[in-house]
Order: structure tokens, then sequence, then C-alpha cells
């Protein structure tokens, strides 16, 4: 890093200009890069330098300095001249900041700073609990890591001290697993906050909710958690206990609420409970609910019946044997280029039931259902040869054979008519594919059925109603990849409840950056070949690696009477990144003062 010196003449007269460069490596190559300007410096004896720099003594008395190269004659007699060593300026304290910088403003646009000032610093402590709080959720958006680990890597790398004003040394494990208890008791007030926050921002409404259920597990015994259990993992590890979370969003992906259940609760047991924790926190309303087949029983629905609600629902794959002659018609509605509908009313009924069949769907259901069928045809192949050699002979072990293949392949066991028969030649193992199943099965590969109690709505609408429920999908996708939910590794049920808040709220922070990007232009828009323009907006997760580069650094300019003035300030955004902090309405804020050992501006003796 160096002072540049840019010469102009202007008016007949010769100016000098100074800049503070650095030399960085490109693809292109080494190339130099302005920091800073730093002023003019002009051939006139009483101000050679325009720029002053406001420093704090060590009583804290601020004062104004001329800063001079070493290598220039200041004017005589100036008390406020400082002489800058220009071989000795370097750069210090770089950390990334862009992307702490847009956590903490979103925090700020939900109001979650002014929720957790009322909600836990209601007490004296070194650091207010409020901003502990948020540190741990921008970890959750920017870097997912454990407490451990943001304590000794993350946070002392990041310019989140000077963002947050916590002083050096006052971030540990300890302190974040205390926010961790604090946090917690006001879940239901935190859900409450959010729901207003996003109708307030987004003017999001929560009449349809889709609810959805996934699962987590834990490394380690947890012993001292009751709720851990091992059951059905989505996660495919069967081998570790877990903890099951439901989540209902609306049709945006805007969370309403969340709760966390035994790891061995089936999903259809969880719609009672939550039915009533909602009723409890939001009062009673005609609610749509839209959620899959893993939560339909007849007791659910009629307890929504009950209540007064709707519901929009996918059905057991065994019901759609009821409309195999519906299915066999030629009558659907093409919605999509791949996706077909029927509404198809029962007689008599409150309710209406929509058979849907994508050819995606199919295709993958057929090439299933072909690869069951050629592994149960290898194996009674097998099983033939071995007969016809004659190298089972007992009966007994010939149909205990026989009937552990059909046990292994159910999929499509009842495709086939499978038998031991006696011939002259001996017993010999035949089959054959039973054409009016063949034909089921067929007509049914890649079709589902809808059931609702809505009414005055066609198959169309419900169809595309029903698919909002990948909003929750893609809600829990964003909570297991980019938030980093899994695994769990607090042993004690508080702890873990409080691991889900933090999830829950890094995804408040992810839902929000995502329909602010959502609501502006694309921020580059790239040209085709076709010579359209691709204007899709940018996913979260590519504009936080966007503005990660943005860095904080301290530029430290030695003076000749043995102290350092110190300028801390953010690097230049390139283009890309002042259009985006633009489409987000952020600004980065010239200098970051806020204490006087390491501000903006300050002499170090």
């Amino acid at each position: 890093m160096f002072l540049r010196a840019n010469h102009r003449g202007k008016d007949g007269k010769d100016h000098t200009y100074w800049s503070l460069v650095e030399t960085v490596r490109t693809p292109d190559g080494p190339r130099q890069r302005t920091l800073c300007y730093l002023g003019e410096l002009n051939g006139s004896a009483q101000a050679r330098w325009l720029k002053t720099i406001e420093v704090f003594n060590e009583q804290g008395e601020t004062q104004q300095l001329k800063l001079f190269p070493s290598g220039v004659e200041p004017p005589p007699d100036d008390p406020y001249v400082a002489r800058v060593l220009l071989h000795k300026v370097r750069l210090e304290r770089t950390r990334p900041f862009g992307a702490c910088f847009l956590g903490l403003e979103l925090w700020k646009r939900l109001r979650l700073d002014r929720f957790f000032e009322q909600a836990v610093d209601n007490e004296v402590a070194d650091v207010a609990w409020s901003r502990v709080a948020a540190l741990l959720a921008i970890n959750r958006l920017c870097a997912p890591g454990s407490e451990l680990s943001i304590e000794q890597r993350w946070y002392p790398s990041t310019a989140l001290d000077d963002l947050l004003e916590i002083e050096e040394g006052k971030i540990n494990d300890t302190r974040l697993y205390r926010c961790l208890d604090r946090m917690l008791p006001h879940k239901t007030k935190l859900e409450r906050h959010l729901k207003e926050r996003y109708g307030a921002l987004f003017g999001a409404e929560f009449d349809v909710l889709l609810y959805d259920l996934t699962s987590t597990y834990v490394e380690g015994a947890a012993e001292k958690n009751p709720m851990v259990r091992r059951g059905y993992s989505r996660d495919h590890r069967p081998d570790c206990e877990q903890l099951v979370i439901a989540l209902i969003v609306n049709h945006e992906g805007f969370s309403f609420s969340y709760e966390t259940f035994d790891g061995n609760r089936a999903d259809v047991s969880t719609m009672e409970t939550i039915l009533r924790m909602v009723e409890r926190k939001y009062g009673k309303a005609r609610r749509v609910w839209v959620f899959d087949r893993g939560i339909v029983s007849e007791e659910n629905l009629a307890a929504i019946r009950k209540r007064g609600g709707q519901y929009l629902v996918g059905t057991p794959r065994s019901q759609r044997k009821q409309f195999e002659m519906e299915l066999l018609k030629d009558d659907w509605t093409r919605v999509r280029p791949e996706v077909e509908v029927k509404q198809v009313a029962i007689p008599g009924g409150e309710e209406t039931y929509v058979l849907c069949r994508t050819a995606g769907r199919k295709e993958k259901e057929k090439a299933i259902r072909g690869c069951f069928s050629n592994r149960m045809e290898k194996a009674l192949k097998a099983l033939e040869k071995t007969i016809v050699t004659g190298r089972l002979k007992d009966r007994n072990k010939r149909e205990r054979r026989l009937g552990k293949i059909q046990a292994r392949h159910p999929q499509v066991n009842d495709l086939y008519d499978v038998a031991l028969r006696e011939t002259v030649e001996g017993v010999r193992l035949v089959w054959q594919m039973k054409a009016e199943r063949q034909n089921w099965r067929e007509s049914r590969e890649g079709a589902y059925l809808l059931r609702t109690n809505l009414q005055a709505e066609t198959a169309e609408e419900l169809w595309a109603k029903y698919m909002q429920l990948t909003e929750a999908e893609a809600s829990f996708r964003a909570l297991k990849s980019e938030l980093s939910i899994r695994p769990l590794f607090h042993q004690k049920e508080p702890r873990v409840k409080a691991h889900v808040m933090v999830a829950f709220l890094g995804y408040a922070l992810w839902v929000t950056l995502k329909h602010t990007l959502k609501r502006r232009p694309a921020l580059a828009p790239k040209s085709s070949s076709s010579g359209v323009d691709n204007a899709d907006p940018l996913s979260p997760m590519r504009a936080i690696a966007l503005l990660s580069t943005l860095q904080s650094a301290d530029i430290v300019l030695p003076i000749t009477d043995g102290r350092e003035i110190r300028l801390r300030r953010v690097t230049e955004p390139t283009a890309e990144q002042k259009s985006l902090l633009r489409q987000l309405h952020i600004a980065i804020p010239e200098h970051l003062q806020f204490n006087r050992e390491c501000g903006v501006d300050s002499a170090i003796a």
C-alpha cells in the first residue's frame, strides 16, 4: 500500500491530489485499487493539506489535526500539524463487513432490536442481551456454526464488534448459552411480532396456512433431553436420535408459527396439538389448512371442520382405487404443459376430490416400477434355475424361497401370478404379469388425489393452491441447507429448543431478504443469445455472498512525533455491490466511530 500523487493543471496552476492505493491480485494480473482520496496538496505555504482529521487525546478531548507527508515543509508555527511518515503508512485489521452488516440491517428492518431490548434487556449486563441475540441470528444467516465456533472463529473475524458496539473479549460461548436461556421464554411473543412485521413490510396474509413437518438429528446421547427419540428420519440418519419440527407458513413462505415434538411422534398425531396452539396464540378464525397425506386422518379433518376451518389436503394412495374409472376416462383438463386435473364430486357429500396427473411424476413412478419388476423377475429366474438343475428338491424350501422373493418386492408383487407347478419334466416355477393389474398400475402412475371442503373453486384453482405447499418444503430446505439447523449438538431440552428458535430467527432474516429481492428488479440482467434479458431476482445466498467481499479495515498513518492516526474505513463497493445496496435501500456508513480506543478516527501514542 502506498500514497500516489495525482497532478492536474487548472487555471494555469499545478495541483497535486493524493490518494491511498493498494496492489491487489486479479485474474488479469496485479492491479492497483484506490482505497480513499486524502485530498489536495497545493503550492500554498499557508494550508498545504486541505483535509483535517479529528483525533482524541488521552483525556478524551477532540482536536483537529492537519496531515502532512514527512517530506513536505508544513506552515510555520501551526500547532495543528501532524507530519505523516508516508513510507510507514499501512493497512490493519481487515475483516469481513458486508454480510454481517446486511444481517444487522435486516434485523433492524424487522424491528427485532426493539423487541429483544424490551424482552431481555431488563437487567444490567456487560453486553446487552439483545445484541447477543442479534449476533446469534446474524451468524445463523451468514455462516451457521456452534456457539464455540462463533466465539473462536467466526465472530473475531468479522466487524460485528463495531456494528453492535461490543467491547473486545466480551463474547464467549458461556455468554451465548446464557442468551439462549433468556430468549426461549419469549417464543410466542416473537411469533406474533414477526407476523405483524411481515404484514407491515410485505402485506403478508395468513388466511391460508401451509403445514408440514421435518426432523433434525442429534449428535450424542442427549440423555437429559426426554424429547429426543428414535423415529422416522427424514435426514436418512436412523442411527441417531432426533427431534420433530412442525412449521406453519403462508403461501409466500412467511413463517406463522413453529413447534417442536418428540422424535418418535407420528405426523398424523400432531394436528390437534397444532390447532389448539394456533387458537391459543391467534384466536379462532376461519382458516384454510393445506397439508400432505402424511398428516391426513378422518379425526384431523373432523377437528378442522369442528372449528369452522377449511382444508385442502393430499390423500393416501390407497384411495385412488375408488376412482379407477375416472382415471381411465379421457376428460382431463390441462392446466400446465405437463399437468392435468379433473374435479370429481361425491354424490351427497360436502367434499370435493380433485384428480391430478403430471408427466414428470408418471415417468418417475414408471421407472421405479420397472426397476422393482426387473429385480423381482431376476430373483424368480434365479430360483427357477436352481429348481431346474435339481439343487432345490425339498418342496417346503422351494415355497419358502418363493415367499421371501415376494416379501422383498411388495411394490410389484401384486402384478404377478406366480406358482410352482408339477410338469412331465418335474417341478417348474412359472409366472406371468396380470394384464388387468398392469393396466391399473399404468393408469394410476403419476396421479394423486386431493380432498377439500372448499366450495366454488375450479380444479385448476384447487391444484394451484395445493402446490403452494412447496413453499413449506422450501422453508425446510432453507433451514436445513443455508441455515444449517442440523445436526443438534445441545444435550439439554431447553437449549435444543432455543437452537431451533435461533434457526427460526435466521429464517426470518432469510425470508425477508428473499422477498425484498423479489420486489425489486434483478441486479444485473444478463442478455441471452435470443436477445431477451434475464431479469430473475438474486437468491438470498447469492446476495449475501456478493456483499461478503466488502471489508472493514484500519488505515494507519504514523506521524513523526511517535503517534499513529487510525482511520477505520469500509472498502469501496463494486458497481454490482452498489446496485444491490440501492435495491435493498441500504447505505454503508462512511465512518464507524463507536468508541475511543478503536474508533474510526483516533490518535494512539
